[in-house]
């Protein structure tokens, strides 16, 4: 099980460092646990972006929020926010306003159909993710979130102390 990037890759030579071939293991394993959820939710008619911007939306509340706000929240990032919020708009799922007290400020907002999309999606998303994970113990899951976390605050530290600084 051990080093099973250099087969799964279909290299032949051994990678030269270790974390070099941790990174690819992590992006290679997002990829898989997120096929399944993208292909559920195309069906649906949504991207992964578009739907986790209604839960970042759902989330906020009836003030809804900035789209500036909703680009810092969101997951992955995304170039073209705007963009997306159109087509979200053209399908009734959410509205935009300019804000009363500050009328340069447009505040995105989810529809009563993006939270019953939402809602009806929140179950066979949960039990997609149930299934990916059913051969991990609690304790497991636990202890993986943990050094995950670990991994984010410890790049996030260095990040915010090195500007400019890092490793795509």
């Amino acid at each position: 099980m051990a080093h099973d990037m250099q087969s799964q890759l279909k290299q032949g030579k051994p990678f030269d460092h270790p974390e070099e071939e941790l990174f690819l293991s992590l992006v290679c394993t997002a990829d898989i646990l997120g096929r399944k959820v993208s292909d559920f939710l195309k069906e649906q008619g949504l991207s992964g972006a578009q739907y986790n911007v209604l839960r970042i939306l759902r989330g906020a509340g009836p003030e809804g929020l900035p789209c500036g706000e909703i680009s810092t929240r969101m997951v992955t990032r995304d170039p073209d926010v705007t963009r997306l919020l159109d087509r979200l708009e053209h399908r009734k799922l959410v509205t935009r306003a300019r804000n009363s007290g500050d009328r340069r400020v447009i505040s995105t907002r989810i529809t009563p159909e993006g939270t019953a999309l939402l809602k009806a999606l929140d179950e066979p998303v949960v039990k997609i993710h149930a299934e990916q994970f059913s051969f991990l113990s609690s304790a497991e899951i636990r202890e993986l979130l943990n050094h995950l976390t670990h991994i984010r605050e410890k790049i996030s530290s260095r990040s915010s102390a090195n500007p400019g600084e890092g490793t795509p």
